[in-house]
């Protein structure tokens, strides 16, 4: 796609594309210093909010294939040395700690020693682990890496698929019979299918067909786009449907304004990696309805809010730190499509609200989020099992190549400049 020829836009780019690495560099810090657990070996399972560390809290599978994923992109982007041996201590935890040698697949949990305290194979867990395992190996060429990628893809496909009505189911025994209770968290629907992990199986899939282009790997990412095309983007609405029956009827009416952002970029993403100019066009059209329908609940302030509920007209105006993170991207590949500057101004202002009430400069990181008088969400941790870089580096990663992409020059080469408190 062409330049773009208003120096302002120019402009925009380049103070965003440097934006982005120095975050980047900040939050990679932050995670480098304080999250490794020196003691017990990983990295620590939970840190509060004011920054003090429970050495006894258990250890999510996905906050550590998060952390994979999160330093293997970082060292794979920007070659700092620094990064790798990071990416290989959550590589090496995973493989040691998590995954189950005995039946295949991932632990959910382990206790702050690295002992299974939970077998349930949840599919959203799964897919994150072939998405940081296949991450690691496009940045180390690690065969092993590769090696446990593929085991999970074809647990996944053994247990999960569903061959009558297509898509995945959600959680299952370590011997694969389906669980009773299929939530990914307390706050989800017990629903046999849901939009959220049929996102991340799509997101990891995709990540992996880049190193291991296999024929049937590539007709279920096919199929995954066809199941976002039929049954979960909502052609009236623009907006993904949640929580589904075994037969893809919709049973909530609710809307995740952050996952319709991300899925925006995360389908085309997905058709890109299967180099089918075709699919990625209608792929793409569909990524444009999704970011103009979360376009229409931006508020004044440049962020958006949590989710509405349709059924009871209630909309959660709480902020959390991945939906601005989302957004950033979401809204600069809707501009990456057809230069409009609104969707670019859309993501810029999503990165000037995190700025503001977002980043915690005192403590590190990224805030959970901030409730409608921005007053900062305490009670909701640092680093959790939900709470990890991933959402935010990935955000500060692709905004700046996209950034730079769409520059008519190359940036010089710079250092990563001293973050500054942001006004």
């Amino acid at each position: 796609m062409s330049a773009p020829a208003n120096p302002n836009v120019t402009a925009l780019l380049a103070s965003y594309q440097q934006d982005m690495e120095a975050e980047a560099a900040r939050i990679a810090d932050f995670w480098l210093t304080k999250a490794v657990d020196e003691r017990q070996g990983g990295f620590i399972g939970r840190m509060d909010s004011a920054g003090q560390i429970d050495a006894s809290a258990d250890k999510g599978s996905i906050l550590n294939a998060r952390i994979l994923w999160t330093f293997s992109a970082l060292y794979r982007h920007t070659g700092r040395a620094e990064y790798r041996p990071a990416a290989t201590r959550a590589y090496q935890y995973l493989l040691t700690h998590f995954i189950n040698a005995e039946h295949g697949g991932l632990y959910w949990l382990v206790d702050a020693q690295g002992r299974p305290q939970d077998s349930r194979q949840q599919i959203y867990a799964l897919a994150f682990a072939i998405y940081g395992l296949s991450e690691y190996y496009r940045a180390t060429q690690e065969p092993r890496a590769l090696q446990a990628s593929q085991q999970l893809f074809e647990w996944i496909e053994a247990h999960s698929y569903d061959a009558e009505q297509g898509g995945y189911f959600e959680a299952f025994t370590q011997t694969g019979e389906l669980l009773n209770d299929l939530r990914l968290s307390d706050k989800d629907q017990n629903a046999p299918k849901t939009m959220n992990t049929h996102l991340h199986i799509l997101e990891a899939y995709a990540n992996l067909y880049h190193v291991w282009p296999d024929a049937r790997l590539a007709q279920r990412l096919r199929h995954l786009l066809h199941i976002f095309e039929t049954h979960i983007v909502d052609a009236e609405t623009g907006h993904l449907r949640l929580f589904f029956a075994r037969n893809w009827t919709p049973v909530a009416d609710l809307v995740s304004y952050g996952h319709d952002i991300e899925a925006a970029w995360l389908l085309p993403e997905a058709a890109e990696a299967l180099g089918d100019a075709a699919l990625l066009a209608r792929t793409n059209a569909t990524a444009q309805r999704l970011a103009q329908a979360a376009a229409t609940a931006v508020l004044a302030d440049g962020s958006l809010p949590h989710e509405l509920d349709r059924a009871t007209n209630h909309l959660d105006t709480h902020r959390e730190w991945w939906v601005s993170a989302e957004a950033m991207v979401g809204f600069l590949h809707a501009y990456e499509l057809d230069h409009d500057e609104a969707m670019l101004n859309r993501s810029y202002q999503a990165w000037q609200f995190a700025q503001k009430h977002l980043l915690d400069i005192e403590v590190g990181e990224w805030r959970w989020g901030v409730f409608d008088d921005y007053q900062p969400m305490r009670d909701h941790d640092k680093i959790g099992f939900w709470k990890c870089p991933y959402h935010n580096v990935r955000a500060c990663l692709e905004v700046s190549r996209r950034c730079k992409n769409q520059l008519p020059f190359a940036l010089p080469p710079t250092h990563i400049r001293q973050f500054a408190n942001p006004a």
